[in-house]
């Protein structure tokens, strides 16, 4: 094949892609606009852990719920996403119910907001009324009826409490009440928070509750969500039961057998004297217990067996894994008993 000879006009062009590149391939234009203004994004992951955290904590509070209205309570996880403060209180209705809380053993405030639409109907079930219809309700909550609800908010705090309990130990706690979002000055407004939102659903009538959580803390525990996760395995392989059976092995054991005798007062025991009897009233073919570690496991009697005294299993509290039949000796040095 004959060697094609390139005219002026295409290396012209080919001079001119070099020097100036196709504007798509600009890495400049690759490049995303970054606001640092905005904080910091949490990782993925961890978010997702979150939204299952708190998934399990709306079916443990319809369930809390239910039984403390005495009515079917459905609670649903809206969504889970990291909002900026001031976003997070723009995005909430005025006035409604809002909730400073503790963080106890951690530093800040998380935030519990409980719209109109959700609260007066519960007042509305507190004080023995009904909800048919719908209640629609725009003015602030009285103190009188926020004193109402504390109760409901301590049942609410306490399954919270518990569904952070498998990733760490935070004690939430009510420090303040207010009702327009932009009073509450508990965190910087460019300050990241994680918003967890919620549909509470009670017959015909529903409201949303949301929950914002500082990022900083949910950062901290990171770590605290990645052993959570950890510990979420299969069934152990021969290989690690073996493992854990040789960590076992040289574990030591209490073993006492015991005769139950009567009970008796101190001022009793005092008085007596040489030649008293004491009835222990144990009958002879009534069998022995014999505990390890202070709990009754086994029931059997005492033997005599190569000079030594031993216990002789008749009777296994829990099913023993052992051949039907073979009895199980446990012997120590015959010595004078007790």
């Amino acid at each position: 094949m004959a060697d094609r000879v390139l005219s002026q006009d295409e290396i012209d062009n080919v001079f001119k892609k070099v020097r100036d590149p196709h504007p798509e391939d600009d890495p400049a234009k690759k490049a995303v606009a970054y606001d640092f203004r905005r904080p910091d994004r949490i990782a993925k992951d961890q978010l997702r852990s979150i939204h299952l955290l708190h998934e399990n904590f709306a079916r443990s509070l319809a369930s809390s719920l239910s039984a403390y209205l005495r009515a079917y309570v459905a609670v649903n996880l809206v969504s889970v996403e990291q909002l900026s403060f001031m976003e997070f209180t723009q995005c909430l209705p005025s006035p409604t119910s809002m909730i400073a809380l503790g963080m106890k053993p951690f530093d800040g405030n998380a935030v519990l907001e409980m719209n109109p639409s959700l609260v007066f109907p519960l007042i509305e079930m507190l004080l023995g009324g009904t909800i048919k219809l719908p209640v629609k309700v725009t003015r602030e909550v009285t103190e009188i009826e926020q004193s109402i609800l504390d109760g409901l908010l301590r049942i609410i705090l306490n399954d919270l409490r518990a569904a952070w309990a498998g990733v760490t130990a935070i004690e939430f706690s009510i420090e303040s009440h207010e009702t327009e979002p932009q009073l509450l000055q508990i965190l910087a407004p460019n300050e990241a928070v994680v918003a967890i939102s919620m549909e509470v659903r009670i017959g015909e009538t529903a409201g949303m509750m949301n929950i914002g959580i500082p990022s900083i803390v949910v950062k901290m525990l990171r770590h605290k969500f990645d052993q959570q996760w950890s510990m979420r395995r299969t069934m152990a392989s021969e290989e690690e039961r073996l493992q854990m059976l040789q960590k076992l092995l040289p574990a030591r054991l209490h073993l006492e057998a015991r005769l139950h005798g009567p009970r008796m007062t101190v001022e009793a025991l005092l008085d007596l004297t040489e030649g008293d009897i004491l009835e222990f009233d144990y009958p002879l073919k009534q069998p022995m217990e014999f505990t390890v570690n202070g709990k009754l496991k086994y029931r059997g009697e005492m033997v005599a067996t190569n000079r030594k005294r031993a216990f002789r299993v008749l009777e296994a509290m829990r099913e023993p894994a052992r051949e039907p039949g073979r009895e199980l000796l446990l012997e120590t040095p015959v010595g004078p008993s007790h």
